[in-house]
């Protein structure tokens, strides 16, 4: 390779170094204002803040006001500050630029032993899953704030409840603190409602700031779902012991006008019921369908817990929702594009490829992930499937691997198989991608990826650009020992797929080894090569490449509806409170309840929907020309031939003979973990895994061993 192409690192300009210094202020910011929110959640159940701050001071701010009344409290205690955060972690990832060396982050890895020991595994097996240290003291940090809520509600509640207080309702002590506790048990719920949708936002900026992805933060989604419908079930069972013992179940079909209304909280845990059943492990792997269809039931449960507390509460919990809502609606306003399908190829085992276009200014990271929809298949069904292009290598090309694997799967294999080679059409959508603003595999020496099945696709991504590393920089690249195990000889076919179509072959400066076990055969068999069949798709006018929603400055474009979308909101609620509302209640709670939420709901949803559109029309009207031009049946033939015979096959002149030479085939056997991750070499070793339970329980529990110092865990799991 001409040396002479490779880029060297060069040294920060000043440029680059104001933004550092941007970056880091806004960080600083940032941690303020989540630190002042954590703030709030623990004063809040505290007499200082009832009897000093609320009752004299907010309220008389808030509550006398002719525009928003109390919705102006909540809103700018609780949902502003979310909003804000969510912006500046948009203006932060905006000037984030991703390393373009491995040097200084090398140096970060072997000063940082304390912060290296804090994410290895420290939990295994168990409820939780695989959990770091630094996860289980923030998760043990979060529960403690739920017991101190609970604690302080109990503390303050319980010594005003007296006999002669609980007789003036005709009450008897007893039921005068069950109906206080489970009031209480509420309040402590709404902490987990507040956080619960944060970790699904796809688009979200405040995950990526803290090196997260929407798709690694499931299992903290789950843990808040777990922890919220515990506490609102027992809020809801202790008021229906209390109405059966007072002889008032009849306040279960209540509604009221201007107080809560008993039916709508009924309908919320219900809907939080079915939804918290269908999650159980056998439903959700067994009828994905019935998991996948129930969850749909979230936009029941939030309707009506806003009519259950009115939307002057709600908005306590309401910003990591709203925050969704945006996220959720941009989704949807992608989803109604039909994407331009390049071809298909059909591998053995069940397995195809499918290549997309794409705009040529799309960029992701290895380990992206693209959500697919297949009308002929299933208009609603949405499935996650990783990417496994590189946007380096294939710059107007997208590329996923979907295996068989269940109902949905089998059905898109079966109908490409019976597609013809050529003038076939099938209609796509798509959501995303979505993945890590940046990736730090680079910071390794060494890296070891662990596969199983169909585990091993994300790791394809990564081979793939670190060959396209290879091509363009000067940065020494990690040695690459990629284990994967496969059931059959003909999954070795998914081997094929490291490399790109374009036939590039592995650099010489790209250090890889592939040991590849097949568990289920004990010798190569010798029979007839499976052939790879390669499927062309005739375009159609309206199709369109897969592009960012947002264009190339997604982030400034997501903030600005962020900001955008919460002003006009304020707005027309002001107007609307002074001039129709005020007159009517005069902040007295005399405005019907339930028309209030709606009414909001309706002006919150609009102004969402407006500001998105908007957005995404003035970034399609911008970058459409341009989209337009691609959108060309230009496809060129990729190779055929499927690498499930290697070890029968002699060495021939072609672009997979690198890979071929860099491959040992292991029948009838699994791999020894323990040995090869204990035995490979450097001062950083990155251990990512990707496969059935079992070995990511197996690795994580190695690299947690304490037999080696040097081993760095990473979990990609996308088992939902």
């Amino acid at each position: 390779m001409d040396n002479s192409k490779k880029v060297s690192a060069t040294n920060p300009s000043s440029g680059d170094e104001f933004k550092d210094v941007i970056k880091g202020l806004i960080k600083l910011f940032m941690l303020v204002i989540v630190l002042g929110f954590i703030f709030i959640w623990i004063v809040m159940p505290t007499m200082v803040y009832r009897t000093q701050w609320l009752n004299p001071v907010m309220r008389t701010e808030f509550g006398t006001s002719t525009f928003f009344g109390a919705i102006g409290l909540t809103f700018f205690m609780f949902m502003f500050p979310m909003v804000l955060l969510a912006c500046l972690g948009c203006l932060y990832l905006h000037l984030k630029k991703p390393k373009t060396t491995n040097h200084l982050v090398r140096e970060k890895i072997t000063e940082g032993g304390v912060l290296a020991a804090m994410k290895r595994p420290m939990l295994v097996k168990g409820p939780l899953g695989i959990v770091s240290a630094t996860e289980l003291i923030l998760f043990a940090m979060f529960v403690a704030l739920l017991l101190w809520e609970f604690f302080m509600y109990m503390r303050n509640a319980f010594p005003t409840i007296t006999p002669q207080s609980a007789a003036k309702h005709h009450q008897k002590l007893w039921q005068a603190r069950l109906e206080a506790m489970a009031i209480r048990i509420g309040l402590v719920g709404n902490c987990c409602l507040a956080f619960l949708f944060i970790p699904v936002v796809r688009g979200s900026s405040l995950l990526p700031v803290i090196g997260l992805t929407s798709e690694s933060s499931i299992k903290y989604h789950i843990w808040l779902g777990h922890m919220l419908m515990t506490l609102f079930t027992a809020h809801g069972l202790c008021f229906i012991v209390y109405w059966a013992s007072m002889n008032e179940i009849s306040q279960m079909v209540s509604w009221g006008k201007t107080e809560m209304s008993n039916v709508a909280g009924e309908i919320t845990l219900l809907s939080g019921l079915v939804m918290w059943a269908a999650t159980y492990p056998s439903i959700r792997r067994r009828f994905f369908e019935v998991f996948f269809y129930t969850h749909y039931l979230y936009i029941v449960f939030m309707l009506f817990y806003v009519l259950h507390v009115g939307v002057a509460f709600c908005f306590i919990t309401f910003p990591g929702f709203y925050i969704f809502m945006v996220d959720r609606f941009l989704r949807f306003l992608q989803s109604r594009d039909n994407i331009r399908l390049s071809s298909a190829r059909v591998l053995p085992a069940n397995t195809v490829e499918l290549t997309f276009f794409k705009t040529k200014g799309l960029f992701y990271n290895p380990t992206s992930i693209l959500f697919v929809n297949i009308p002929s298949i299933s208009k609603m069904q949405w499935h996650p499937f990783t990417i496994t292009s590189s946007s380096n290598l294939e710059a107007d090309k997208l590329s996923i691997v979907i295996k068989s694997e269940g109902k949905w799967s089998t059905k898109l294999y079966q109908m490409l198989s019976s597609f013809d080679h050529t003038d076939s059409s099938l209609s796509v959508s798509v959501e995303g991608p979505y993945g890590p603003v940046s990736t730090d595999f680079l910071r390794h020496e060494s890296l070891v990826m662990v596969s199983g099945g169909s585990g091993i696709t994300p790791f394809i991504s990564i081979i793939r650009d670190l060959i396209s590393m290879s091509q363009t920089t000067t940065c020494e690249l990690p040695k690459i020992t990629l284990i994967c195990a496969f059931k059959n000889a003909s999954d070795i076919s998914m081997l094929d797929l490291i490399l790109p179509t374009s036939g590039l072959e592995l650099s010489s400066d790209l250090n890889i080894q592939i040991e590849a076990f097949i568990t289920k055969e004990t010798e190569p068999r010798n029979e007839e090569t499976q052939k790879i069949r390669t499927i062309w798709f005739k375009p159609s006018p309206s199709d369109q490449p897969i592009s960012a929603i947002l264009g190339p400055n997604s982030w400034l474009w997501l903030a600005a509806i962020l900001a955008s979308s919460t002003l006009i909101f304020m707005i027309i609620v002001g107007v609307m409170t002074r001039y129709y509302i005020y007159p009517i209640d005069h902040n007295k709670n005399m405005y019907n309840a339930s028309s209030r939420s709606i009414l909001y709901l309706l002006v919150l949803c609009v102004s969402i929907m407006v500001t998105s559109s908007a957005a995404v029309l003035l970034n399609k009207k911008k970058y459409n020309a341009e989209s337009s031009k691609q959108v060309q049946n230009v496809d060129v033939q990729s190779p055929t031939l499927s690498p499930s015979s290697w070890a029968n096959r002699e060495i021939e002149s072609s672009p997979k003979d690198s890979l071929v030479q860099c491959t040992n085939l292991h029948f009838g056997g699994r791999p020894d973990l323990k040995k090869y991750l204990l035995d490979t070499k450097g001062s950083s070793v990155g251990v990512m895994v990707c496969g059935p339970k079992k070995m990511r329980q197996e690795v994580a529990t190695i690299c947690s061993s304490g037999l080696a110092e040097n081993l760095h865990f990473e979990s990609i799991s996308f088992s939902w």
